[in-house]
């Protein structure tokens, strides 16, 4: 039975999967995107997101246990100082998985995983002010309509005079 037991498994053993995802959180760090699986992404998600939460405090012992899932000190200096100070202020969700299509050797669904905090084209705030939209009824817009329809037949009167 399988009560309790929510993460994939991915087809791989305990080993193999730590080490894939081990290397995979590597990457996703190194480059802030990987172009990879859905389900090894969400799997990746859950993996990296903790490790980045304990990276917020930079400490003796959070480096130790970072460190005791990645295996690679640059990658570790990587997250301490960078990706710690990025996502300082942000309470969680430091990943975003964005679905690409379908691969076409075997149909498997792929994905963009990413840091939040390093897309670019996501940051940019639109410097344009949105008008102000107001609702008005019809009857409202038909009585300044004619009004002005009025002002404008006593213009040409008045020129015509």
């Amino acid at each position: 039975m399988r009560h309790n037991k929510k993460f994939n498994h991915l087809g791989r053993t305990k080993a193999h999967r730590d080490a894939l995802l081990s290397n995979m959180a590597c990457s996703l760090i190194k480059s802030k995107r990987i172009f990879t699986t859905t389900a090894k992404a969400k799997a990746l998600r859950i993996y990296v997101e903790p490790l980045i939460n304990s990276s917020k405090e930079d400490t003796t012992n959070a480096r130790r246990l970072v460190f005791s899932h990645l295996q690679d000190k640059y990658v570790v200096t990587e997250l301490f100082q960078n990706v710690a100070q990025k996502v300082a202020n942000r309470p969680g969700g430091y990943t975003r998985i964005l679905k690409t299509g379908y691969r076409l050797g075997d149909n498997a669904q792929m994905c963009f995983i990413e840091l939040v905090d390093y897309n670019e084209n996501l940051l940019k705030e639109t410097t344009e002010s949105k008008s102000t939209k107001t609702r008005r009824s019809s009857r409202k817009k038909a009585v300044e309509t004619a009004t002005i329809v009025e002002e404008v037949k006593q213009a040409e009167i008045a020129k015509a005079e």
